[in-house]
C-alpha cells in the first residue's frame, strides 16, 4: 500500500499556480517591452513589429520551467535576469536593460501571461 501511495504521489499534477507578482501590472509590462525594444531580438506576442530572431520567441514563456535554459522560472529570478542578464549569464547576448525595479516587475508580469 505504501508503494502504491508513493507511486500515485509521483504522478500527481505538479503544475505551478500562476505566478503573481505583487504590485505588478502586465499591461504596463507590455508598454515597457515596446519602449525598451524587446521585440528587436525576440518574437513577442502582443507586439506586431519587429519580429526579432536573435533571441528565442517569448511565446509560451509562462509555461517554460527555465529562463535562458539555465535558471528556474521564478519571479525573483526573472526580474533579476531582465535587469542584468549578463551578470547572471556572462555568455548571453542579452544586454543589461535600463529598467527600474517596478518596470522589471511589470515586464515579468507580462511574460507570465504568455502561454502556449
Amino acid at each position: 500500500m505504501l508503494a502504491l501511495t508513493a507511486l500515485l504521489c509521483a504522478c500527481a499534477d505538479k503544475s505551478e499556480p500562476p505566478r503573481a507578482i505583487m504590485g505588478a501590472d502586465a499591461g504596463r509590462g507590455l508598454e515597457v517591452m515596446e519602449r525598451v525594444g524587446c521585440a528587436a531580438c525576440h518574437v513577442t506576442p502582443g507586439i506586431d513589429w519587429p519580429k526579432g530572431l536573435a533571441g528565442p520567441s517569448l511565446q509560451g514563456f509562462a509555461d517554460s520551467p527555465m529562463i535562458a535554459g539555465q535558471f528556474p522560472n521564478r519571479p525573483d529570478v526573472l526580474i533579476a535576469f531582465l535587469k542584468d542578464a549578463p551578470s547572471m549569464a556572462p555568455s548571453t547576448a542579452m544586454p543589461a536593460m535600463p529598467l527600474t525595479d517596478a518596470e522589471a516587475r511589470d515586464l515579468a508580469a507580462y511574460l507570465y501571461t504568455l502561454h502556449d
